[in-house]
C-alpha cells in the first residue's frame, strides 16, 4: 500500500481500507449484501482507492447490483461460493487462514490453530489487547481477523482512544501504533495475501469475489 497519504487523514482511510476487506471475507451476511447490491461497497472501494493511491481494475464494481440467480449480490446469492472458496468439503478452494499457506512455503502439513505463524499471529493480537472473541472458535489468522487488527492499529494511529483495558500506545510492539502496524502487515499480511487474492481471483466464479481479490491485492501489495 502506498506511504506517501501521512497524518490522522491517512491513517483514517486506512482503517476504512481494512474494514472494507475485512466485511467481504467475512462470511456473508445482510450487512455485505446490502452493501453489493446497492451498489455501496464498490462505491466505498473506489473512494478508498484514490484516497490511498491504489489502482483498481476498471470497472470495478460494475453488474454487481441488480444481478439475479447464482452469485447474485443477495446473502443467499453469495454464501454457496463463500462456502465453496473458504470453507470447502472437504478442504475449501482458497484457505482463507494464513497458516495453512505458510505452512505450504514451510513444507510442512498446516494444522490450525498450533501452527507457528498462526500462534504468532495470536501473540501479536494479544500484545495489542486483542483476543479471540467470545463464543467464538475461530483460528485468529483468519484472513478478515488480520485486516480487523490492521483496522484497529490505522485507527489507534489516527489517534483514536484505544478500548478499556487495551495497551497504551508505547506499550503495542515496536512502540507505537504505526510501528505495529507496520511490523504486522510486512511480517504476516504480505506474507500471504497478495498470492490468497490472486487464487481467490482466479478461482472465484462469482463477480463480487473476484472484485474483493482484486481490492485487497491493492491494498495490500
Amino acid at each position: 500500500m502506498t506511504n506517501s497519504i501521512d497524518g490522522p487523514k491517512g491513517w483514517q482511510a486506512r482503517a476504512a481500507a481494512w474494514e472494507l476487506a475485512a466485511l467481504s471475507f467475512r462470511y456473508p451476511g445482510a450487512e455485505l449484501a446490502g452493501a453489493v447490491a446497492s451498489g455501496e461497497w464498490a462505491a466505498a472501494a473506489r473512494e478508498i482507492a484514490a484516497a490511498l493511491g491504489l489502482a483498481l481494475p476498471e470497472g470495478l464494481g460494475e453488474g454487481l447490483s441488480g444481478r439475479s440467480g447464482p452469485g447474485d449480490a443477495s446473502a443467499e446469492g453469495l454464501r454457496p461460493e463463500a462456502t465453496r472458496l473458504f470453507v470447502g468439503a472437504p478442504e475449501p478452494a482458497c484457505s482463507p487462514y494464513e497458516g495453512v499457506w505458510r505452512a505450504a512455503d514451510d513444507g510442512v502439513r498446516a494444522l490450525l490453530f498450533v501452527n507457528p505463524h498462526s500462534m504468532g499471529v495470536e501473540r501479536f493480537m494479544r500484545s495489542c489487547g486483542l483476543g479471540r472473541p467470545e463464543g467464538t472458535n475461530e483460528p485468529l489468522d483468519h484472513v478478515a481477523t488480520e485486516c480487523e487488527l490492521l483496522e484497529h492499529l490505522a485507527l489507534r494511529a489516527a489517534g483514536a482512544e484505544p478500548p478499556e483495558g487495551a495497551p497504551a500506545d508505547a506499550d503495542l510492539p515496536g512502540g507505537s501504533p504505526a510501528a505495529a502496524y507496520g511490523a504486522f502487515l510486512e511480517e504476516h499480511a504480505r506474507a500471504w495475501m497478495p498470492r490468497f487474492a490472486e487464487a481467490v481471483a482466479a478461482e472465484s466464479r462469482v463477480p463480487f469475489y473476484r472484485d474483493a481479490a482484486a481490492f485487497l491485492g491493492a491494498l495490500v501489495g
